[in-house]
């Protein structure tokens, strides 16, 4: 059962999807600002993927400087996926979370330095006990600046997972989308980004005792 579910699909075998999107919230349930934008001039966007999109979305709603975050699925080749599918490991989405925030506030390096260390990024098809292709670990960013300094920590963690231990960084990672490669009017992201269905958004704040399976490795990154 897991051997299907840790072997990405090929691109002519992913499910067919739809062209409407799945029904969803359009207001942060913690934040009380808009998912889908439009978002203040002034912030960035985006996507962190450290596996079950629940535990991360808190992570990152509880830091200052958040505009607004979502629960969502990229990086695979079904348009408009559900849950349900996703989860098949036939879309070749990863659960991912949308990060809208303030420079000016927080610093991209203070949230890559967040991602780093909440969880374990060597692990491949998986997080912990939650296995498949939807919980592989992976950033979409969206500026060029964003790219590079994801690649320049990602060398310096390496040094600090080494140190204790740990295997090599598997963290797929995406630079900012060209408008040839744009899928979508508005896109920004390397892959689309489509929000996931409205109990996933906001969902530990909706259910304090739910599940969430974030766990670092010990390192820390150096930033």
């Amino acid at each position: 059962m897991f051997g299907l579910k840790t072997q990405m699909v090929a691109p002519t075998q992913a499910l067919a999807g739809r062209s409407d999107a799945i029904p969803t919230e359009t207001i942060h349930a913690v934040l009380g600002t808009p998912l889908k934008g439009p978002y203040p001039d002034g912030t960035e966007q985006v996507v962190f993927a450290m596996g079950c999109f629940w535990g991360v979305e808190r992570k990152f709603w509880q830091q200052d400087g958040i505009y607004t975050t979502a629960a969502g699925y990229i990086g695979g080749y079904t348009p408009n996926p559900t849950y349900k599918e996703v989860c098949s490991g036939q879309t070749g989405h990863t659960e991912g979370v949308l990060v809208v925030y303030d420079p000016k506030i927080v610093s991209f390096a203070q949230l890559l330095k967040l991602f780093w260390e909440s969880h374990d990024p060597t692990q491949g098809h998986r997080q912990g006990n939650d296995v498949g292709t939807q919980y592989r670990s992976a950033i979409f960013t969206t500026t060029q600046a964003q790219y590079e300094a994801v690649l320049a920590s990602k060398a310096d963690y390496q040094k600090s997972l080494s140190a204790i231990g740990k295997g090599v960084i598997t963290t797929e990672i995406f630079g900012p989308v060209t408008p040839a490669d744009a899928e979508a009017p508005g896109q920004t992201t390397a892959k689309p980004f489509f929000f996931a269905e409205d109990y996933h958004q906001g969902y530990l704040h909706k259910n304090p005792d739910g599940y969430c399976g974030l766990k670092g490795t010990g390192a820390v990154c150096p930033i």
